[in-house]
């Protein structure tokens, strides 16, 4: 009954800790994603904020033509709205992509990390379970 008892008690410790292993990691990249998608939030806004700005300024351009030379002035602020709008777009791009980058190498690191843990745990145990036992001191003849 003892025996039992000891197994048991083995066993839902081997479970807890097996348990433990798994949750941790788990938990890391869900704090790892919620600061990223925080940050790639705060981004969106911040670039949606510039785009809208652009289009504001254009329309309140717009509603100053009235004239062949404010046509013109117009038509060529839309040129360098579209170029600066096109980098924009560029930048942002970058950015985003730089960020995923970002992401995906601490997600990386966290289960390298995880399976590295892993491994060397399974390493040691297999040891321990693989020592022979001591063998008694050889008698004198």
């Amino acid at each position: 009954m003892i025996q039992d008892k000891a197994m048991q008690d083995k066993m839902m410790n081997a479970f807890t800790e097996q348990t433990k292993n798994l949750y941790t990691p788990m938990r890391k990249i869900n704090a790892l994603l919620v600061e990223n998608m925080e940050k790639m939030t705060d981004f969106q806004l911040e670039a949606l904020k510039a785009y809208s700005h652009m289009g504001l300024s254009q329309m309140k351009q717009a509603t100053e033509v009235k004239d062949a030379d404010t046509v013109r002035d117009y038509s060529a602020s839309q040129a360098e709205m579209m170029s600066s709008l096109s980098k924009k777009i560029l930048e942002d791009a970058k950015t985003m992509a730089d960020m995923s980058m970002e992401f995906k190498a601490e997600v990386e690191k966290i289960l390298e990390q995880s399976r590295s843990q892993a491994f060397n745990k399974a390493a040691e145990e297999t040891k321990a379970e693989a020592k022979p036992a001591a063998k008694p001191a050889a008698t004198a003849k």
